[in-house]
């Protein structure tokens, strides 16, 4: 098991194969269909009110029963991995397969794709502390601000290479 801390560095995921299993802690945020296309738009306008920079984005909504990952191959998530790995997101949490075009983007912006157990008691228990920070609105579609210990997950998209 390697144990990673937010902020993640390109020197991070240098010492990550496909297959690792690995833990996360620090802040996190989370993003799912309605968040991430908003988040995109924000970056373009350069009004994201804090640092994305080394960042890690959960594909997940939250809410008062917890999280778990949703399939982040759905078009509204997909097409924003990209450009946000483009602009400092350097993991991706979620499930399902992602295409070759955003495989090779991730390799291209020294980003990577984690799997995680869409285990909603276990994710949930390893939540210190939630806030939301981006689109209240969308209710537990938010983007939230999370700070975690050691979420479990499998390294299953890196240097253009999947599981």
């Amino acid at each position: 098991m390697k144990d990673l801390n937010t902020p993640i560095t390109d020197e991070d995921l240098l010492n990550l194969n496909i297959g690792d299993q690995i833990t996360i802690s620090g802040t996190i945020y989370t993003g799912r269909d309605a968040a991430l296309p908003q988040l995109v738009e924000l970056i373009k306008e350069k009004k994201v009110p804090f640092d994305l920079n080394g960042s890690v984005i959960m594909h997940t909504a939250f809410s008062n029963a917890g999280i778990a990952p949703t399939t982040s191959s759905k078009v509204e998530i997909e097409s924003t991995i990209p450009y946000l790995s483009e602009n400092g997101i350097k993991i991706h949490i979620g499930k399902g397969m992602l295409s070759d075009e955003t495989i090779k983007e991730l390799d291209k912006n020294n980003s990577i794709f984690v799997i995680t157990p869409p285990v909603a008691a276990l994710l949930t228990s390893k939540v210190l502390d939630k806030k939301c920070v981006l689109f209240e609105s969308e209710g537990m579609e938010a983007m939230f601000k999370l700070k975690v210990e050691r979420i479990p997950g499998i390294v299953a998209i890196h240097n253009g290479l999947r599981i």
